[in-house]
C-alpha cells in the first residue's frame, strides 16, 4: 500500500526494518540539500522512538506531508485512543516558543483538514532532546483538550516514553477505538488561505492538490476545468469570449482566477482593482521565492506581470492601438466595474470600465478571453455598476460571446443581472458557479447566516444558527482582544476590522483610517507577525477597513461595529454617515446598499471565528447613544450570535476521563 508518509509501520517494526535507509532514499528523490544532517537527525530520532517498545502495536508514520503548510510532520503516533504529533528538535536544550507553535500548527492542521483526525483527541508533543527534566516538566498542560487539540506538551529524549504513557493513561480507553488502517486511507483535504494558495500555484502545484475542501474537491475543480475548457475553445475557434464565474463569499473565486493565470499555457494576467490584494500577493510570492533560494528581484518581476492593478493595465493599453500582451485576463470582482458616469468623471472617457476592457481585448485578431469573477452583494463604492453594465457593453459588441453561470441571468436584483433574457451568443455552464464555501472552515453556513442577518431576517438567521455558526458578541474591547488571542493558536492570524464609516469608534481608541493604498503598510499588516512586529494584524492595534481586507482573509477576526449601520425603530438596518459633529442619513438608497455590503465584506473575512464587538456607547455622548448600540447587539444575539460568556458555558467537552479535566 502506498502511504502518504515516507515510512509507516509499528513501533515493533523499528528494530527489524532499515527505516533510516528508506527515508534516505526518499530524501534523494526530493533533491533536498543538507542530506547528511537530515539523515543523522533521523538516526537519533529513530533511536529515541525505539525506546517506546512498551507499546509495540502503536502505528508510527514518519515524515507525513502537510501540503498547506509546505512542511512534513516528523512523526505521528496512532494509538487506539489518540493521535500524537511529534516534532523533534535534535540537540535543543529548551522548548522554544516558535517550536511549540510549529507542532501546534501541525496538530491543528490535521484536525481541520484530515478526515480521519476530526473525531479523536490530537496531542502535539515537542521533543527537545537535550532539555532538562525541569524545563519540560513545567510544560505539561493536564487540561481539557480544547477543540480536540491539546495544548503542546514538551519532553526530552529520556522523558518521552513516560509522557506518552501518561497521556495514554489519562485519556483512557475510547468508546470507539481509532481505526489505524482507515486513518491512513483518509483524505487530507487542505483549505489554504489565499496567500498560501497563490504561493503554491506560483510554484506550479495543481489546483486539484490544494483546493480540496471538507465538502470535497468537486466544486473548485469543476469550475477550474470549465474555465480552462472555455479558454481552449476560444483559442481553437478564434473567438472572443467572456467567462462569468459567480460564487458565494469565500467560495474560492480568487483561487480559480489565480489558477487560470498561473496554469494558462498562454500569456495571461490576474487584474484587480483591489490594490491591497495586489500588494499582499506580490510581496508574499517574492518573499517565498527568496526563502527558496530564488532572486527576490526576479520573483517581483514575474509576479508584477502575473498580478496587475486593473487601472494600470487600462492606462497602459488605452494609450496604445495594438493588442495587449495577454490573451487571457482575469477580471477580479467584475461586479465592481465602474459605470460610464464614473469613467467620464475619473478617467475622461464616456465608456464604462467593462466597455473599455472589451474593446482593448478585442484588438486581438485571433482570440481573447476575459474571465470575470463575480461576487454578488459586495459592491462597496459609489459608481460600481454591477453586472448590468457588462450586459449593456456586451449588447453593443455582438462579436463577443458569453459563457456564464446561470445566476447572471436569473438574479432578482436587476443590477446583478447580465440581461433580462439570455442572448443567443450566451451559453450557461452550471460548473461556473461556486457554492461550496472554502474560507469558512468552522461552518459552511456562515455566508448564508450573514446574508440573513443583513436582510434583517432574524427567523432565517436563527434557523441557520441552530446548527452552529462561528459568530460571537462582546461589549468589551478588551474581552474581544483576549478572545482573539485565545483563538489564534499556532500560526493562525488574528486581526481587527472595521468600516471606514465607523468614525465614532475613535472615542474607544479605534481609528478607522487604515492607509490601504500604502503597499508597505498593507503587506506588513497581512504578512508580518506579532510580537516580532507591532505593525502586524495580530498586534490587534490597527483595524483594517473594508477597502484593505476585501478579497483577503484572516483566520480569526475581531469586527468593531460602528455607529454607521444601526437598527431602526422599524427593525430594519439604517445606514448613516458621520459629518461634522452629527450622524446623517445617506440621501440615496444606493448608499445604504453599499454600506450594508460593507458589513457583508467585514463579516465574511474569517476562516474560523468572528468576534463582534459592539461598544457600550456613552450616555453623555449623543453620537454614541447606548440604546442604539444595545439594539444592534440584541438583534445579532437574536440571530444566533452568542455572547462570549455563553460560548464558554456551552463549549462541548471531550469524552475524556476526569483526570484530564
Amino acid at each position: 500500500m502506498q502511504h502518504q508518509a515516507w515510512w509507516s509501520g509499528t513501533i515493533g517494526n523499528l528494530a527489524s526494518q532499515p527505516v533510516v535507509d528508506h527515508l534516505a532514499r526518499r530524501l534523494v528523490e526530493t533533491h533536498v540539500v543538507n542530506r547528511g544532517t537530515q539523515i543523522e537527525a533521523w538516526r537519533r530520532q529513530v533511536a529515541i522512538l525505539a525506546t517506546l517498545q512498551a507499546e509495540p502495536t502503536w502505528r508510527l508514520l514518519l515524515e507525513f506531508p502537510l501540503l498547506r503548510l509546505g512542511r512534513r510532520i516528523d512523526a505521528i503516533l496512532l494509538t487506539d485512543r489518540a493521535i500524537i504529533v511529534l516534532e523533534f528538535k535534535i540537540g535543543a536544550s529548551s522548548c522554544a516558543a516558535a517550536d511549540q507553535m510549529q507542532v501546534e500548527d501541525y496538530a491543528l492542521d490535521l484536525h481541520d483538514f484530515h478526515a480521519g483526525s476530526r473525531h479523536h483527541p490530537i496531542v502535539p508533543v515537542l521533543v527537545a532532546t537535550h532539555a532538562s527534566d525541569d524545563a519540560v516538566g513545567r510544560k505539561a498542560p493536564w487540561e481539557l483538550c480544547w477543540f480536540k487539540v491539546a495544548r503542546v506538551f514538551c519532553a526530552n529524549a529520556a522523558t518521552l516514553p513516560d509522557l506518552l504513557g501518561e497521556i495514554s493513561r489519562r485519556i483512557g480507553p475510547p468508546q470507539a477505538p481509532l481505526d489505524v488502517a482507515a486513518w491512513e486511507q483518509a483524505p487530507y483535504a487542505p483549505v489554504p488561505t489565499i496567500v498560501e494558495a497563490a504561493t503554491m500555484l506560483f510554484a506550479r502545484n495543481n489546483v486539484a492538490d490544494i483546493s480540496a475542501t471538507r465538502a470535497g474537491t468537486r466544486n473548485l475543480t469543476d469550475t477550474t476545468d470549465a474555465i480552462r475548457a472555455a479558454i481552449a475553445e476560444a483559442e481553437s475557434a478564434h473567438r472572443h469570449v467572456v467567462v462569468f464565474v459567480t460564487g458565494i463569499p469565500g467560495a474560492g473565486k480568487t483561487l480559480c482566477g489565480l489558477n487560470a493565470v498561473f496554469g494558462a499555457p498562454v500569456a495571461s494576467a490576474f487584474l484587480t482593482g483591489n490594490l491591497p490584494l495586489v500588494f499582499v500577493l506580490r510581496e508574499a510570492l517574492a518573499r517565498n521565492a527568496s526563502e527558496g533560494g530564488r532572486s527576490k528581484r526576479m520573483a517581483r518581476q514575474e509576479t508584477e506581470s502575473a498580478i496587475q492593478p486593473l487601472m494600470g493595465f487600462l492606462r497602459d493599453n488605452d494609450a496604445r492601438s495594438g493588442p495587449p500582451h495577454e490573451h487571457v485576463i482575469v477580471f477580479d470582482e467584475a461586479q465592481r466595474a465602474w459605470d460610464a458616469a464614473f469613467g467620464r468623471r475619473k478617467f475622461g472617457r464616456d465608456d464604462s470600465e467593462a466597455a473599455l476592457f472589451l474593446d482593448i481585448m478585442r484588438r486581438h485578431s485571433d482570440y481573447a478571453v476575459i474571465v470575470a469573477l463575480v461576487g454578488n452583494g459586495q459592491e462597496i463604492n459609489t459608481g460600481e455598476a454591477g453586472l448590468a453594465e457588462w450586459g449593456l457593453a456586451l449588447a453593443a459588441r455582438p462579436d463577443w460571446s458569453v459563457v456564464a453561470a446561470p445566476s447572471v441571468f436569473t438574479a432578482t436584483e436587476p443590477r446583478q443581472r447580465l440581461a433580462a433574457t439570455r442572448p443567443a451568443t450566451a451559453r450557461v455552464d452550471h460548473a461556473l458557479h461556486l457554492d461550496v464555501p472554502v474560507r469558512s472552515i468552522r461552518s459552511p453556513d456562515g455566508a448564508s447566516w450573514v446574508d440573513a442577518v443583513l436582510r434583517g431576517d432574524r427567523v432565517a438567521a436563527g434557523r441557520i444558527a441552530a446548527v452552529g455558526v462561528p459568530f460571537f458578541i462582546t461589549r468589551s474591547l478588551n474581552d474581544m482582544r483576549a478572545e482573539l488571542r485565545r483563538l489564534a493558536r499556532g500560526h493562525r492570524r488574528a486581526g481587527l476590522v472595521c468600516s471606514t464609516g465607523a468614525r465614532r469608534l475613535r472615542a474607544d481608541g479605534i481609528w478607522p483610517d487604515f492607509p490601504h493604498l500604502d503597499a508597505e503598510i498593507v503587506a506588513n499588516w497581512f504578512l508580518n507577525r506579532w510580537p516580532d512586529d507591532v505593525r502586524a494584524s495580530d498586534a490587534l492595534e490597527v483595524p483594517a477597513t473594508q477597502f484593505a481586507c476585501q478579497g483577503l482573509e484572516l483566520d480569526v477576526v475581531g469586527l468593531c461595529w460602528g455607529g454607521d449601520l444601526i437598527r431602526g425603530p422599524g427593525q430594519a438596518w439604517l445606514a448613516r454617515k458621520f459629518k461634522g459633529k452629527v450622524w446623517q442619513r445617506p440621501l440615496a438608497e444606493d448608499s445604504a446598499a453599499y454600506w450594508i455590503n460593507t458589513y457583508r465584506v467585514l463579516l465574511t473575512r474569517a476562516r474560523y471565528e468572528t468576534v463582534i464587538w459592539v461598544p457600550e456607547g456613552a450616555p453623555d455622548d449623543p453620537t454614541r447613544d447606548p440604546l442604539t448600540h444595545d439594539r444592534i447587539a440584541t438583534f445579532l444575539n437574536a440571530c444566533g450570535a452568542r455572547y462570549l460568556t455563553e460560548r464558554v458555558a456551552d463549549e462541548p467537552p471531550l469524552e475524556l476521563e476526569p483526570a484530564l479535566l
